[in-house]
């Protein structure tokens, strides 16, 4: 078990296998562990660093809302405190979030970033998606103590009782109505996107955000001369829900990973 303590956050992480780094960042409510799924696909050419975010996992909540932004500070920190000048950044849904802000605010420590199942504008994601986040309450802490999630927490938290500080937060982080448009259209980190073919994404979204990067805008030439350096996967029967643990999400990524740095 390792802690990085960075920007008042003491970080926990786990470090599989070896080669170039990657830093894997779970989805809200969530840990690192969430991808133990794929993990043995993923480390087996490279060092995967599992990192849980503020207020998840083993890492404990500290007085400042949950933000991307600041989380994503928090993982740009813990590169530099691995002594990396750079590692790919792979992110799950709140994890995508992170991994997205932590390329444009810090982007000489990403070399290549891949995005699950997030978008780039709150309505991005289907209407009653919206109307769901809408909904989350701080209320729901105790229905939320008998799922899943809950498991995952109370063995891992530092703090169990900050259980219904996490969801009174992240009620807060779900009505933020965010639109970062602009940022994504001057990234330069080659990008992936990965989506399920029954995400909660919608699907005129997902071309909107592969276009921001240059992707599906012409024709790539026969011979591929001109196909944009971002990547777009859409896995076949996956929802928002279960994509993160799909056979089909490390051999779609690898590739890509695998690229020499541009």
């Amino acid at each position: 078990m390792s802690h990085a303590d960075v920007n008042g956050v003491s970080l926990h992480f786990e470090e599989h296998g070896s080669g170039e780094p990657l830093v894997l960042i779970h989805g809200g409510l969530g840990a690192g562990e969430m991808f133990g799924a794929i993990m043995p696909s993923l480390c087996a050419n490279r060092r995967v660093i599992a990192v849980d975010l503020q207020a998840h996992g083993g890492t404990a909540d500290v007085d400042r809302p949950l933000r991307p932004q600041t989380m994503a500070d928090d993982v740009a920190a813990l590169i530099e405190h691995l002594d990396l000048p750079r590692a790919d950044v792979m992110g799950y849904s709140l994890g995508g979030l992170v991994a997205l802000r932590t390329a444009i605010q810090h982007p000489q420590r990403v070399r290549r970033l891949v995005l699950v199942s997030i978008g780039v504008r709150r309505d991005g994601s289907h209407p009653e998606v919206v109307e769901n986040m809408d909904r989350f309450a701080p209320e729901m802490a105790d229905m939320l103590a008998q799922s899943p999630l809950y498991e995952v927490y109370s063995r891992l938290a530092p703090r169990v009782e900050d259980w219904p500080v996490l969801i009174a937060k992240t009620s807060e982080l779900l009505k933020d109505d965010y639109d970062w448009t602009a940022d994504v259209e001057g990234l330069e980190t080659p990008t992936m996107l990965v989506f399920a073919d029954a995400d909660s994404i919608r699907p005129a979204h997902i071309v909107e955000f592969y276009g921001l990067l240059g992707g599906g805008l012409r024709d790539a030439n026969w011979d591929g001369s001109l196909r944009p350096t971002a990547r777009l996967a859409i896995l076949p029967g996956t929802t928002h829900y279960d994509i993160y643990a799909s056979p089909a999400l490390a051999p779609a990524v690898t590739p890509f990973l695998d690229a020499d740095a541009l």
